[in-house]
């Protein structure tokens, strides 16, 4: 969700992901902060310094609550037996995964190439190809990883694995209706 926000004084150092370079920052205590973006489990916020990106653990440090570092409950049923497993699930997980710079998720804006899973002897394993909107976007390997975690959260994945690919090169056209609308497109 998207959130009306004001400057906020970080609690405590926490650690960030500078946005578009993906470098990896610890912002000090005391730093002022607003927040732009409040999506899937992130914060994005603009400093002095320019724009970052906040996992949910590190809520606490903008006053809120700090999102869980264990996977949570499932949306399923864990008594799901193998053989029921759906699909629906690894898309649900991947619609919850948002670019910190623009409010959509990454499935929506037709980030997602390919997604296959298959059951092995412990449990399931999936396997996403995904692209980003622009190949110098070093943001890349935190959105992967987003992903790659919220996909771990579902009951029944053992393994997930997200490679970013650059082929077919991403445009505008791949992006859904729902994307385009949430865009104003």
């Amino acid at each position: 969700m998207s959130l009306e926000s004001k400057d906020i004084q970080l609690a405590r150092d926490c650690e960030a992901v500078q946005i578009p370079s993906g470098q990896v920052s610890m912002l000090p205590s005391g730093m002022e902060v607003y927040i732009t973006q409040e999506l899937g489990g992130t914060y994005t916020v603009r400093t002095a310094k320019g724009l970052y990106q906040i996992h949910g653990k590190d809520g606490d440090a903008l006053g809120r609550s700090p999102e869980a570092a264990t996977p949570a409950e499932p949306k399923h049923s864990e008594q799901s037996a193998p053989s029921d497993f759906d699909e629906k699930y690894l898309w649900e997980a991947l619609r919850s995964c948002f670019d910190p710079e623009i409010p959509v998720n990454i499935v929506d804006l037709g980030l997602i190439y390919d997604l296959r899973s298959e059951m092995m002897d412990a449990g399931r394993r999936v396997e996403v190809k995904m692209t980003l909107t622009a190949p110098g976007c070093g943001m890349g390997p935190s959105i992967a990883d987003d992903a790659q975690r919220k996909l771990l959260m579902i009951s029944g994945v053992e393994d997930a694995s997200v490679e970013i690919v650059w082929d077919p090169p991403w445009h505008q056209s791949m992006i859904t209706p729902e994307g385009r609308k949430a865009l104003g497109l």
